[in-house]
């Protein structure tokens, strides 16, 4: 039995429901393998701001530094876009304060979905890959400057940010296929020259088991598409990783099933859906809440090393899914109540080789950072 405290942040949009659905199921796991619990919920992004004029209120980010894992809806909306102050900010601000620096996306294509892709099945099907993005560095964080003339974002990354980043990929290779790709654009830029040059060293000197291979992102665009099964672990800079893995969510039929970890060296992770806020469907039940479960998952996998309760939801998300319980954005008519309800119903406490096959989240490891 283990005691944890989670933080939860609803956030904006669809945040709130997917979140309140995530949370029935952690709460069922909690009770279902015999551990206590404790949670507060804080407000982050627009709806923070509306209520402190602050996207990421001091309160907030001391509750979330306190935590064993933070868990986050959604944050952002158009009404916001011209605001002085972007619900973005918070979360950018909670991957600084929490100093996470790796975020984790598992892609995996399910074979009850591959008919909702507009790639061919034959193309996806037995796809299973993990993406590790870097989120300190990059464009993102460099100094930004702007007048009437011109724009400038910098892309800076030392050699610290590359080198413990590249430890979690490879790390999490050694755990799966033992396969790194490492994406950058080093014809062109000097810190994906740098970041080539340290990927190799390491690979090299500390894992001479894992199979090392580059590849310039606008082919590794291409091969997500083409031939997605000969990725493993794919390791990349902060902005190229945003993109590629968005474009991943492909594979799967649609970007709500995703969930995301981004972890630092040390506990509280931050868990979300990879998808946005869709404040367009806000309130009509329309919202997937897999992404969000699924981060769950994750949030036991790597924020608590809870791997029995991990695969508990993996599973279960995998038989719903199979029994063809889809929302809108996978072609049916579930509602986001409706795939909870199924969840719930559908979870058990066994292991993932006891009676089902393993999903390919159960093979992932189960530490927080260096994993």
């Amino acid at each position: 039995m283990s005691q944890f405290h989670i933080v939860v942040l609803p956030g904006d949009g669809i945040g709130p429901e997917v979140t309140e659905a995530a949370w029935s199921v952690l709460e069922k796991v909690v009770a279902m393998f015999g551990h206590q619990l404790s949670h507060e919920e804080k407000p982050v992004g627009g709806s923070a701001i509306e209520k402190t004029g602050e996207p990421l209120p001091a309160s907030t980010l001391t509750a979330c530094c306190a935590a064993d894992a933070v868990l986050l809806g959604a944050v952002g909306g158009s009404k916001w876009d011209m605001e002085p102050r972007r619900p973005e900010e918070g979360l950018f601000g909670l991957r600084k304060g929490l100093n996470l620096f790796a975020n984790l996306r598992p892609v995996s294509a399910y074979e009850a979905t591959l008919a909702k892709s507009p790639m061919k099945p034959e193309v996806l099907r037995g796809a299973d890959l993990l993406i590790v993005r870097e989120l300190t560095g990059g464009l993102y964080f460099g100094d930004k400057r702007r007048d009437a003339a011109s724009a400038s974002d910098q892309c800076v990354y030392t050699a610290k940010e590359i080198e413990r980043i590249a430890h979690v990929a490879f790390d999490a290779a050694r755990r799966r296929r033992s396969r790194v790709t490492s994406v950058d654009k080093a014809n062109v830029l000097e810190t994906s020259r740098l970041w080539r040059d340290i990927v190799s060293r390491i690979g090299a000197a500390k894992y001479p088991d894992v199979a090392l291979s580059h590849m310039l992102v606008d082919t590794a665009a291409m091969q997500l598409v083409m031939n997605p099964r000969a990725f493993d672990v794919i390791l990349t800079e902060n902005m190229f990783g945003d993109i590629l893995s968005d474009e991943a969510a492909v594979l799967t039929g649609s970007i709500g099933v995703l969930g995301s970890a981004s972890l630092g060296e040390s506990k509280p992770g931050l868990f979300e859906p990879v998808h946005g806020s869709a404040p367009d469907i806000a309130g009509t039940g329309k919202a997937n809440p897999i992404g969000a479960i699924l981060s769950v998952a994750m949030l036991f996998r790597y924020g608590l090393g809870l791997l029995d309760e991990a695969a508990a939801i993996e599973n279960a998300v995998s038989q719903v899914l199979a029994a063809g319980m889809h929302t809108a954005d996978l072609g049916g008519t579930a509602t986001c109540a409706d795939i909870t309800r199924e969840v719930l119903a559908t979870l058990r406490p066994k292991r993932p080789n006891q009676g089902n096959e393993p999903t390919a989240h159960a093979r992932e490891p189960s530490k927080t950072v260096n994993l």
